[in-house]
Formats: structure tokens, C-alpha cells, sequence
């Protein structure tokens, strides 16, 4: 049997708590006026650092969305900074009414964690795609494939939450870090991809396939 698992991401506790702590002492003091609107901003905390499970599509050649929202970019791309080639570039956007828990595309080991601060614009403008503070895996692949999947902070969130770290090996759909009070997503793809998706999309994390990989191509974790 399954152990039961709290569908509320780690993270989010000490803010529920601080949030429920001060409702509660609001209330026993009779403060009612104060205490109903934080009792109201204590369920949207929590409602806000929800944790669902997803069941995520059964073949291995897939690449699943990191995160829920919406695609703003699908483009191929000269990437210098993570995969140092061609690549497609999409960008997901994570506004504050997504889940924001981030998951891992496609199953692979972790060869390199870059974190870079930065500054804090809007997530969805080009400025904040070059400027913001991003933390970037660069991720090794079944026959040698890389890709890159980045997270980036934006003008409200600015706290990013990785767990990955260099050398993990991991699963697709893998829970592997969050980005606070919403922000975007960057995969970066090798170009033998074939894409399923397009701009304007809503796609949910370790769900929604973002494209396939060529049956040419193996997908055995084992051929690294």
C-alpha cells in the first residue's frame, strides 16, 4: 500500500503556518474584522502551494511539460548559455493561480546546476528572459541527447526552489523544485524532438507531452 502523502508542497508550511497562527490569535481576540480577511489569505496560501499528483503519459520516448501554464514561445533558437547549439525554445508561463511545482521533462542525469542572479522583470517580456535570475539544469539523455530546462524567477517571484542536483538520475515527471508567487519555465530541446504542442497552449507539469522523440532515436536510460 501507498503511504498517504499531505498534497501541499514542503515549502509552503511555514507560510500556511505563520498565516493560520496569526487568523487564530486574531480570532481569540475577538479581533473578527481583522481575522476573517487572514483567514481568507491563509486558504489561498494553502490552496496556492498545492501539491496534486499527475499521471504522466505511458511511453518513454516522451518529454512532459516542468510546469503548469501557459506556452508564450515555441522557437528554434541558438542557445550559447545551456545546450551551446541549436535548439527549440519554449517558455512556459506560471501566473499566481498555477500550481507551481516544477517537474522534471524527460528521465536523464543532471550534469550541471547554474544558478546566476539577476534582476527581476516581468517573466514574460524578453528583458526578463535575458536579465532575470534563473537557475538552469543542463541535463545528459539517453544516446548522448542534451537539453536544458531553466527557471526563472520574475517580477513577483523571486525565490526559486531547486532539489536537483549534479549527477541525480531522474525520472521523468520527477517533482524537482518550485518557483514562489509564479514566473516561467525555459526547456530547451534538442531540434530531433518533434514538438506537439503551440504557442498559446495550457499545459500542466509531468502531464502534457511537449514532443517525442523520433523512433530512431532510443530512448533506454541506460545509453548515456
Amino acid at each position: 500500500m501507498k503511504t498517504p502523502r499531505i498534497p501541499i508542497a514542503q515549502e509552503g508550511y511555514p507560510f500556511i503556518l505563520f498565516a493560520a497562527f496569526t487568523t487564530l490569535i486574531l480570532a481569540l481576540l475577538e479581533f473578527t474584522l481583522a481575522a476573517l480577511p487572514l483567514l481568507l489569505l491563509t486558504a489561498f496560501i494553502t490552496w496556492f502551494f498545492r501539491d496534486p499528483e499527475r499521471v504522466g503519459p505511458d511511453r518513454t520516448d516522451a518529454f512532459v511539460s516542468p510546469a503548469d501554464g501557459k506556452i508564450i514561445v515555441v522557437e528554434e533558437v541558438e542557445d550559447p548559455r545551456f545546450v551551446q547549439g541549436r535548439a527549440n525554445k519554449i517558455s512556459i508561463f506560471m501566473n499566481i493561480f498555477n500550481v507551481h511545482v516544477n517537474r522534471f521533462p524527460f528521465q536523464g542525469r543532471v550534469e550541471q546546476v547554474i544558478l546566476r542572479p539577476g534582476k527581476f522583470y516581468a517573466a514574460d517580456s524578453e528583458r526578463g528572459a535575458l536579465q532575470n535570475e534563473h537557475c538552469a539544469l543542463t541535463v545528459l539523455a539517453a544516446n548522448s541527447l542534451k537539453y536544458g530546462v531553466v527557471q526563472m524567477a520574475g517580477l513577483i517571484a523571486r525565490r526559486i526552489v531547486c532539489w536537483a542536483e549534479k549527477g541525480d538520475q531522474l525520472a521523468t515527471g520527477q517533482r524537482y523544485g518550485l518557483i514562489r508567487f509564479g514566473s516561467r519555465v525555459d526547456l530547451y530541446l534538442p531540434l530531433q524532438v518533434e514538438l506537439s504542442i503551440k504557442k498559446g497552449e495550457k499545459v500542466k507539469a509531468g502531464e502534457t507531452v511537449i514532443g517525442c522523440l523520433p523512433p530512431s532515436i532510443s530512448t533506454d536510460p541506460s545509453i548515456l
